[in-house]
């Protein structure tokens, strides 16, 4: 049976047993029936559950990577790590990962005001905050607010001029200031769709130049002892472990020269973040060629190499990975809400007493059609459905021959591959299911859930919940419920996704969409209106899982509050337009007022379709 290349991009977080999707976990519970309890007690539509031990797991494999590195090369720098709360900004993460990670020290990564003060409100006492990005003098005045409350901030100079704001205003503010470091802009790039956030071309850093005259700045200010850190960013999802040892022989060096002139304080090299993820689901289609430990190793024994060569002091190492601690938490669920070739029943067909040749061979082979003649006969019937077309557009043939020949060639194509089986070259029934594939409308909005499936074709791993004790014969693409035609997965015969002929009307099937907890959360956008899905955090022991934490769906009129449309007024000329109609009674105006409220307040999410619960 097909596992849906978990055993790749699984991390060992997820297994399948009784053909459904459980969590590694304790009491290894199955996915659907949280799902069921959830929409049991009337949350509907696509549903969001974030598992906490998942965002343990990450920090505990990082930290004891990076200690194991450092007992076995006997480094004596020190290591942290920030969390960059770009990646994920919800409190449903946030909050736990700052609880989890107490126990380490672990930070918080600022890179806008907004991201500073929730780092001030919510991170663990005395443990580090950095500051990326560009920054004015407000944003400035709130880090040396954040070191006068007693935090252990470090701001990154992006440019000279933001060094020269933070000298003007450490003359005008309190003891203590904040700490200052410096981002490098290397020669050394990265590599795939991020690579332009390292090299000398990249958005941030300062050149060699810069460098020295920053040095030269803090001399003259008496500041030097404030410079404690040097930065450095490849860029997210680092999948090549080359480009990183690059950077590190470069940024090493630049260490060392910088002590030579006098920061003597400076005592951390960042490395930033592009600790890459595995979103493969197919053999040899790796996201990245390293692994963890071979990470850790690289950093910890390349620096260690430089500071002996040059005899300085080994730095403290920071690095600010959120990929690799945010996309394992989260699962995207989404119901299954029609399978578009269902239509084509066999209680459809409305044959004639008299019927074009055509159709009745075509009734001939699907009721003929045998395991040695499946392949012949579905592309007979490719073929029959084309040259009826034909007809049809010249007039030989009318409205009700095509219905009958679209519903024999799609029964015909379900009723061969399901004979065919394995027992088709896998090379040739691929090719056969690019003609041939089901798309199943599901109940979420890519835009707003999957983001960078849109804007950069990252894939993501997707599998059905259940019903993996069978084999999957439909290939799926999947389109979302927007009215774009961009909110699609297309099937691919290089990446195939193959999924079970449901009848929907019968039963629900679910998709899972995995490693979402990175970027997609805070990039969604609210196109048609589609808001963030109802969320859960799913807390796992011996004893079985917990719901808890719900945080529903915006209803539509906050949706269209966040707009700035005033909602007040959008139902008081609901009401007065349903007031003045002339077309319904009095007592069906009362009732068509109640159901509008009804609406206003849910979700836009869909939740039946023909009548039946999605």
């Amino acid at each position: 049976m097909m596992d849906y290349g978990i055993h790749i991009w699984g991390n060992e977080n997820f297994i399948i047993k009784n053909g459904k999707v459980c969590i590694n976990h304790e009491k290894k519970p199955a996915i659907i029936d949280i799902v069921k309890d959830l929409r049991n007690d009337g949350y509907k539509g696509p549903l969001l559950l974030r598992f906490p031990h998942l965002i343990q797991k990450q920090i505990e494999n990082i930290y004891g990577s990076f200690n194991k590195a450092r007992k076995e090369f006997n480094y004596k720098g020190k290591f942290n790590a920030v969390y960059p709360l770009k990646v994920n900004q919800y409190p449903g993460f946030v909050k736990n990962l700052v609880k989890l990670g107490k126990k380490y020290n672990y930070g918080l990564e600022a890179g806008s005001k907004a991201e500073l003060l929730l780092a001030m409100a919510f991170n663990n006492e005395d443990a580090p905050i950095t500051v990326n990005g560009f920054k004015d003098r407000e944003l400035i005045n709130i880090g040396f607010i954040a070191a006068e409350m007693g935090h252990n901030i470090t701001l990154t100079i992006e440019g000279l001029n933001e060094l020269e704001a933070i000298i003007d205003i450490a003359k005008e503010r309190f003891k203590p200031k904040p700490n200052i470091g410096l981002r490098v802009r290397l020669h050394s790039a990265g590599v795939g769709i991020w690579a332009k956030s390292g090299g000398i071309n990249s958005k941030f850093g300062l050149t060699s130049t810069e460098l020295i005259e920053a040095v030269n700045l803090l001399k003259k200010n008496k500041l030097l002892d404030q410079f404690t850190m040097i930065h450095f960013h490849l860029g997210s999802q680092i999948t090549e472990i080359h480009p990183l040892k690059k950077a590190l022989n470069e940024v090493g060096n630049i260490y060392t020269e910088l002590r030579k002139m006098g920061a003597k304080n400076l005592k951390s090299i960042n490395l930033g973040g592009g600790l890459a993820v595995e979103y493969s689901q197919f053999k040899n289609e790796n996201s990245r060629n390293y692994t963890l430990r071979e990470y850790a190793n690289d950093v910890v024994f390349i620096l260690k190499n430089i500071a002996e060569q040059k005899s300085d002091l080994e730095p403290d190492i920071f690095i600010e990975s959120g990929r690799f601690i945010a996309a394992n938490h989260a699962v995207l669920i989404a119901p299954v809400l029609e399978l578009f070739s269902q239509e084509y029943s066999e209680d459809k067909l409305l044959l004639k007493e008299k019927n074009p040749k055509l159709i009745d061979e075509l009734y001939d082979l699907f009721k003929s059609i045998k395991p040695s003649s499946a392949l012949e006969y579905l592309h007979d019937s490719i073929d029959h459905l084309e040259s009826i077309l034909t007809l049809f557009d010249l007039g030989y043939v009318d409205l009700q021959d095509r219905s009958n020949a679209e519903i024999l060639t799609h029964l015909i194509i379900k009723k061969a591959i399901l004979l065919l089986g394995d027992k088709q070259n896998p090379t040739d029934l691929l090719a056969i299911q690019d003609e041939v594939q089901e798309r199943y409308l599901v109940n979420f909005s890519l835009f707003q859930s999957l983001p960078d499936f849109w804007g950069l074709e990252q894939n993501f791993p997707i599998m059905p919940l259940d019903h993996l004790d069978k084999e999957p014969t439909r290939s799926a693409s999947i389109w979302d419920i927007t009215c774009d035609s961009d909110g699609e997965i297309s099937y691919s015969k290089d990446k195939p996704l193959f999924l079970h002929d449901i009848d929907v009307e019968k039963e629900n099937y679910f998709l899972g969409f995995f490693l979402v907890g990175a970027y997609q959360e805070v990039l969604g956008m609210k196109h048609n209106l589609f808001t963030h899905p109802t969320e859960a955090i799913i807390s796992i022991d011996e004893k079985g899982y917990e719901i808890e934490g719900i945080i529903e769906a915006q209803s539509i009129l906050d949706t269209l509050e966040d707009l700035d449309y005033d909602i007040h007024e959008i139902m008081d000329i609901l009401n007065e337009r349903i007031s003045n109609s002339k077309l319904v009674s009095e007592k069906q105006k009362k009732h068509i007022l109640g159901e509008l409220y009804l609406f206003l307040n849910d979700n836009g999410y869909l939740k039946s379709i023909d009548g039946k619960e999605d």
